[in-house]
């Protein structure tokens, strides 16, 4: 099994089975076996990681009256959100870290994530080695906000995470079997089959969209779990459960990281380490219990019996115990003694934690370097290491099922099939049979494809990657999949219902307007109209992957589209030679050109007035495109549909 993947091939042998209670995790490659008749969660992580971050300070900066950060202190100033944390989390632990809003808990997680971009300077190793790819796909990152599809299913949505993430070294049917384990253990299985929801129809509720959420992360049994409030918006028995479950992966080996605003004293005591920050400097580290000790011994101890938690978020806010007795009418000595507060509390940190934490983690590092050495010589010694668990093949499979079922309500719905048959009716009665002497009319028809079906899938491809701009993020963010197989993926997954309502409208329209009768030239005319609605589905792409924000692509594709009409070769002409270059940009002007050639040939005639026949060719707005070289026209837009993929492509590739 590759290096980088997660989750062991199971064995189903019950007398080998391996019960986390036994011993300590070892320092080694350790193998999962799962009993097919277990109900609860595989409990062992496959290679246990000892984490640890020292002097973390990140900066950012701030804008101020509109002023652009280009490295001038007029307009930016620097804030920091971490001041020198340090700390370390070993397998088998849950440290959580506490504070108010504000104070940098999400800033720190997202840093121990690898997550994080901007000024970071510190250390963060995993086993003493930075963070890498590998790194990456052993940890799960439960993220705050919910990102979820919300078409699918909650067993759909961790069915799809499962064949995704899990490597090919388990069947279809294991990693169902994993999908089931952590349903019953999230407590699902009353809203396995009810759809996530979004902001326009109802789904499941906050509580189990957080549920699954963190069971996305699960089901990859990670060595390495980092969770970012994952208690927030549930209710007190149901965050007891989720806190119990995660207690219990920690149990089996894993390293557990987690943001948590203001726990409950129950919820408290099942935390190994602490760390509280202030204004995102630390004012303790340690173990949980000892924290009331530790706060006592300085000089802020409490006659209550309080949750842990309660007082330590206090005197995070600068509020020391028992200081709702004191007066309330000057807020400015409230602010003055809040300050002093924290002070303290930071000076004691320095003074009673900071060098016997440096220390502490010096001395581990020399005494552990070697067990975490010899431990990662054996695992590569016996793994060959690959870049991904699937194979591309596999994820392009999984993503384009799981694409058509995600759209599968919208991609046919009723308004835009109604908008679209409408449009081709109502042309159809506008240019009811429209005789072949009036070719004026019948080649504005021909023009009219063109634009219809140039411009209507531009708009629609223009809001495909800004949508999925979070997902994609989070998903790549993991190491999910590769970058090629999403973007093949999802745009192949698009081709129905891109391809199926133009099919239906060149068929309404054509037969209705009375164009040239002939199978082989509606064929081609269709063929023509399909190729265009690809190459302008390739420019909406690119606009959208290039700005990924929906209001800035469709300002740009509104100038591009009206560009592209006024140069179609309609219009106008005659176009000045200086400017006559935009109509080679217009892939609506090589569509109404093929369209033209596939109607008309050089030695078609018309009568163009009574009794007197003309040659087509003469016909002005044909003779400004002319019915030669097609074939170099359809070269033309092959290069506009790979070029602009090519370019979302690339653009897509710059997120991280």
């Amino acid at each position: 099994m590759p290096e980088n993947c997660i989750a062991p091939k199971p064995e189903h042998n019950n007398n080998n089975t391996t019960h986390p209670e036994e011993g300590p995790p070892e320092m080694t490659e350790t193998v999962l076996p799962i009993k097919t008749n277990e109900q609860s969660f595989p409990k062992l992580a496959m290679f246990p990681i000892t984490l640890k971050f020292e002097e973390l300070v990140y900066n950012v900066k701030i804008e101020h009256k509109g002023g652009l950060c280009w490295g001038s202190t007029r307009s930016c100033k620097e804030k920091t959100i971490l001041k020198g944390v340090t700390g370390m989390v070993s397998p088998g632990e849950i440290m959580a870290m506490l504070g108010p809003s504000g104070s940098g808990k999400t800033t720190l997680l997202t840093a121990l994530g690898g997550r994080l971009s901007g000024k970071l300077s510190g250390k963060v190793t995993y086993n003493n080695q930075p963070f890498s790819g590998a790194m990456k796909r052993r940890t799960g990152f439960v993220a705050q906000d919910d990102v979820l599809y919300p078409h699918l299913t909650v067993f759909e949505t961790l069915l799809f995470t499962a064949l995704l993430r899990l490597p090919n070294s388990l069947t279809k049917e294991e990693k169902v079997h994993h999908v089931e384990h952590v349903i019953s253990e999230l407590g699902l299985s009353r809203c396995r089959g009810s759809m996530i929801g979004g902001p326009f129809f109802r789904g499941i509720s906050g509580g189990e969209r957080k549920r699954v959420s963190i069971g996305q992360e699960m089901l990859i049994n990670p060595s390495l779990l980092l969770l970012d409030e994952p208690t927030s918006g549930l209710d007190s028995t149901t965050a007891q459960r989720i806190i119990t479950t995660i207690k219990g992966l920690a149990c089996g080996g894993r390293t557990v990281v987690t943001t948590i605003h203001q726990p409950s004293s129950r919820l408290y005591h099942m935390f190994d380490k602490v760390v509280l920050l202030s204004e995102g400097c630390p004012i303790y580290y340690g173990p949980a219990s000892s924290a009331m000790d530790y706060f006592s011994s300085v000089g802020f101890s409490t006659s209550m019996i309080v949750n842990p938690a309660d007082l330590m978020l206090d005197l995070a806010n600068g509020i020391a115990p028992d200081s709702s007795k004191l007066p309330t009418e000057q807020s400015g000595s409230q602010e003055v003694e809040k300050k002093l507060v924290r002070e303290a509390l930071v000076s004691a940190y320095d003074k009673n934690i900071a060098t016997r934490l440096k220390d502490e983690l010096c001395s581990l590092e020399v005494n552990n370097f070697k067990a975490i050495k010899d431990a990662s010589t054996n695992a590569g010694n016996h793994i060959k290491p690959e870049q991904w668990c699937t194979s591309w093949w596999h994820q392009f499979k999984v993503l384009l099922q799981r694409g058509l079922r995600e759209r599968r309500f919208e991609a046919f719905n009723r308004l835009r099939i109604f908008q679209v048959i409408s449009v081709a009716f109502l042309g159809g009665l506008l240019w009811w049979h429209t005789p072949e002497s009036h070719i004026g009319d019948r080649i504005a028809l021909l023009f009219f494809f063109s634009v219809f079906w140039g411009f209507y899938p531009l708009y629609n491809a223009v809001f495909t990657f800004p949508q999925e701009r979070r997902m994609l993020i989070k998903e790549r963010s993991s190491g999910m999949y590769r970058l090629s197989s999403y973007f093949l993926a999802r745009t192949v997954g698009d081709l129905p219902i891109e391809l199926a309502l133009p099919t239906a409208f060149a068929i309404i329209i054509y037969w209705m307007g009375g164009l040239k009768p002939h199978p082989v030239t509606f064929l081609l005319s269709l063929l023509v109209v399909l190729y265009s609605v690809l190459v302008s589905q390739s420019l909406g792409l690119a606009f959208g992957a290039i700005l990924m924000e929906v209001k800035q692509a469709t300002t740009l594709a509104s100038v591009t589209t009206l560009v592209f009409l006024i140069a179609g070769g309609y219009y106008i002409q005659q176009i000045p030679p200086f400017i006559e270059w935009l109509k080679y940009l217009s892939y609506s002007y090589y569509c109404y050109k093929l369209l033209v050639g596939v109607q008309y040939n050089d030695d078609d005639h018309y009568e163009c007035s009574k009794g007197v026949l003309c040659k087509v060719g003469e016909f002005p707005p044909i003779k400004s495109v002319g019915l030669n070289h097609l074939w170099v026209d359809v070269a033309i837009m092959a290069l506009m549909l790979v070029g602009y993929r090519l370019i979302a492509y690339l653009a897509l590739q710059r997120m991280r």
